[in-house]
């Protein structure tokens, strides 16, 4: 755990903007209300490592055969639906890795030697970062609304050393990378709101195991703006 929270750290190093009026480290506060939707996301780079998604479309090329071909839209399971073959999860695989599906269940539906080829026409779908004291921290893609609490989930809920009272959203609105805190408890019990989680947010749940490095962490964030500095 400590090694994937150091890879945090680093990436939050690499994330934040450090401008040199900023106040950095002390507490974060909770839940402020000007943590609002973060700033549009850029683009998502296509590259051979990416990887499909729910609500991405798919172009799908069978040569030879143009009643096979067309666009598909990955489903919220990570599946889409082809003639022949009908469901088919994609959802964590290469284009290329797609393309290699597809020929295999093509070829299992009688269709020799298929050359299938299959390209990316829009990624649609968010990824967030889960770390900190969860089962398996990670890069996770959502689709649509998501909360911390499915957020969480995804990571397969807080490990045994979690601090639940105190987990850190990061996240650039308005130009600036900010944090806020929540606390899990009350948000399970019903006495806190779960908030939203948005695309390239960053969730960090505190714990014995690493709350050095989270504190860590926090130190290289400069909140600005709509934060008390602290």
């Amino acid at each position: 755990m400590r090694a994937s929270l150091g890879w945090m750290t680093a990436g939050l190093l690499a994330l934040v903007s450090l401008t040199g009026c900023a106040t950095r480290g002390g507490k974060v506060p909770y839940n402020p209300s000007g943590f609002v939707a973060p700033d549009a996301p850029a683009a998502i780079p296509v590259t051979e490592a990416y990887k499909i998604g729910p609500s991405d479309v798919l172009t799908i090329s069978v040569f030879g055969v143009p009643e096979y071909s067309g666009d598909y839209a990955v489903d919220e399971l990570g599946r889409v639906q082809l003639p022949l073959i009908g469901s088919l999860v994609l959802s964590g695989r290469s284009p290329d890795d797609a393309a290699h599906d597809v020929t295999v269940a093509l070829e299992r539906s009688y269709l020799r030697n298929p050359k299938v080829q299959v390209q990316l026409k829009s990624a649609s779908s968010q990824r967030i970062t889960v770390d900190g004291a969860v089962g398996a921290p990670g890069v996770y893609a959502i689709a649509g609304k998501s909360t911390l609490l499915q957020a969480i989930a995804l990571a397969h809920g807080t490990n045994d050393s979690a601090n639940p009272r105190r987990t850190v959203i990061f996240r650039t609105i308005n130009g600036q990378r900010m944090a806020a805190a929540f606390d899990l408890t009350d948000i399970r019990r019903g006495a806190g709101k779960d908030p939203e989680i948005f695309a390239n947010d960053i969730v960090v749940v505190d714990g014995n195991q690493n709350a050095k490095l989270l504190q860590t962490a926090l130190q290289t964030v400069p909140l600005v703006g709509l934060f008390t500095r602290f």
